[in-house]
């Protein structure tokens, strides 16, 4: 009888928990960027989604897909801002 296990190296380390927590909580700022202050918000969820990108080595989809969407976000929050002509910082 065959079993399919993961080896033990490949089950998840400690870094990829928190890689995957840190670009979790990079969207969440990401997307509160968009209507509180962008300028402030959205360079420090990048930061952290560059982070998360770092650390991943099993969550490389997800920070990476938390980079864009970050990157995003903080986009349309600027445009927002000098559109709607509301403070940036």
């Amino acid at each position: 009888m065959e079993t399919n296990h993961r080896d033990a190296a490949h089950d998840g380390s400690t870094a990829d928990t928190i890689a995957g927590y840190l670009a979790a909580f990079a969207i969440l700022a990401g997307v509160l960027g968009v209507v509180y202050y962008p300028g402030r918000v959205g360079p420090a969820a990048i930061l952290v989604a560059l982070i998360a990108c770092a650390m991943a080595t099993g969550q490389r989809r997800l920070a990476a897909a938390a980079l864009i969407i970050v990157t995003l976000c903080w986009v349309a929050g600027m445009i927002l801002a000098v559109s709607l002509e509301r403070p940036v910082f």
